[in-house]
């Protein structure tokens, strides 16, 4: 079979979130081609495999593509978000994807996509129906937008083994169970966890029904203080000088974790126990409530196999019965291999530059990929955040958080960029604040008054984690 020949300016690996955010910025900041690849059959990568009940974790104000606003600007008016912004369902992120690519990326006449086919490498792919292969010519840059290796429930392969006969299922199959099962076991303790306890909860299962199994208890953040908008600068940037003061003051890593949890920086959901996770989950004050209703929680490390009569965890077994529903939640969002330059010759790989934050991330390298030059100032610009895991990894991303800000604040294009642009968030709450407000400049004055303290004191820190 012929080999066809294609000429672009940026080969893109991956249609999902990053790679779509990523492809929006090059497209409105440059007058660059770009041509597309994926396996999936439609963009929005992850979210063609998620589960039915899925929603966003945080506000769909700042999620997306910088040119277009997924948000419908409503705040919730029920449920266990009320009174927050809307948080987009799985099945409106993958439309909006689409849309994006059928309605302002292929329009253009500049993008051209080829989806259901296999990147092989040295910017040749191969499409998984026809077995066809192209060889793509970039004259500037090919993308990597997988190098975070996503991961869902629905594709993930479970590290322990599971008895014959059991209903074991990814979380996609709680919405087609059809009779009662004795119980719910519900493994691993972090945000698919979370959903798949809060759904179950809400379709007015019994909380005593529940065995939730936790190898690691997280902290969460308060999806409150993640709300842009005015009526939330106190919520939002409050907290964002709370961590600061708490950074600047904590004697020591247990005592920093304890202060960013008493100024509602953090939660958990049992203060008689110390997590050792952090993935960067949001939870509201109401869903906090609810998965506080769950009593039987286990917390033995990971399960080894399910057997029809126990389960076999690292620190011991628990009883059980082939009459339960098990759902694995196992499977980590986001797993990444060693950090790399993020420009690299003509390769770019996306990375995070913001803590827990992908898709501005990828806008954000799309910008300085367009506004400058020199490659060494393009990573220094872009030095990458750590994905976080345990919960000290926390402070590894907060610093190289705060110092990419620093290096950001000192650049009046990137802070225009950033105050212009949706995925942002927050810059332009700050910088929109009226200098008559006291209250809010008094927000901002905690903050600025601690944050060479904090970085200071997070240097220590990382220092005593080697």
């Amino acid at each position: 079979m012929s080999e066809h020949v294609l000429n672009t300016d940026y080969l893109i690996v991956g249609s999902g979130a990053m790679g779509m955010a990523f492809a929006d910025t090059i497209l409105t900041e440059t007058e660059a081609n770009i041509v597309i690849v994926d396996r999936h059959h439609k963009p929005g990568g992850h979210w063609n495999d998620a589960y039915p009940f899925v929603t966003l974790h945080q506000p769909s104000a700042y999620y997306g593509v910088s040119s277009v606003e997924l948000s419908k600007g409503r705040k919730d008016r029920i449920g266990l978000n009320k009174g927050l912004s809307e948080l987009a369902s799985g099945a409106e992120v993958s439309g909006y994807f689409e849309e994006v690519m059928r309605h302002q990326f292929l329009p253009t006449g500049r993008v051209r996509y080829f989806p259901k086919c296999d990147y092989v490498g040295d910017g040749t792919f191969v499409s998984i129906l026809t077995g066809e292969t192209h060889k793509v010519r970039a004259a500037k840059k090919i993308v990597d937008a997988t190098y975070l290796k996503t991961s869902v429930p629905s594709t993930h392969t479970p590290n322990f083994t599971v008895a014959a006969g059991l209903a074991f299922m990814p979380i996609n199959g709680l919405p087609r169970i059809e009779k009662p099962p004795s119980g719910f076991v519900i493994i691993g303790g972090g945000k698919t966890g979370i959903d798949a306890c809060l759904w179950l909860l809400e379709q007015g299962v019994n909380p005593d029904s529940i065995q939730w199994i936790m190898p690691r208890d997280a902290w969460l953040v308060d999806r409150t203080n993640t709300q842009s908008g005015d009526e939330f600068f106190s919520d939002s940037i409050g907290a964002q000088a709370a961590q600061t003061e708490a950074i600047a003051n904590a004697a020591s890593i247990d005592d920093l974790f304890e202060r960013l949890e008493t100024a509602g920086v953090l939660l958990r959901i049992d203060k008689n126990v110390q997590p050792k996770m952090f993935h960067g989950a949001t939870i509201s004050q109401a869903e906090l409530r609810e998965l506080q209703r769950i009593r039987n929680i286990v917390r033995m490390g990971h399960v080894q196999r399910i057997e029809k009569d126990r389960i076999v965890l690292d620190k011991g077994t628990v009883a059980t019965d082939a009459d339960r529903v098990y759902v694995d939640c196992s499977a980590r969002a986001i797993r990444m291999l060693d950090i790399v330059p993020v420009f690299s010759g003509n390769k770019i790989t996306l990375q995070t530059v913001r803590m827990v934050q992908p898709v501005f991330s990828a806008a954000f390298i799309a910008h300085v990929e367009a506004a400058y030059d020199n490659e060494n100032d393009k990573n220094r610009i872009c030095s990458v955040v750590p994905l976080p895991n345990h919960h000290t990894d926390w402070i590894k991303a907060m610093a190289a958080t705060m110092m990419n800000q620093y290096t950001w604040s000192q650049d009046s294009g990137l802070r225009n960029w950033l105050v212009e642009n949706r995925l942002d968030g927050f810059s332009r709450m700050v910088r929109n604040a009226p200098k008559d407000d006291a209250e809010k400049q008094e927000i901002l004055k905690r903050m600025r008054d601690n944050s060479r303290p904090a970085a200071a004191r997070l240097q220590q820190f990382l220092a005593e984690l080697g």
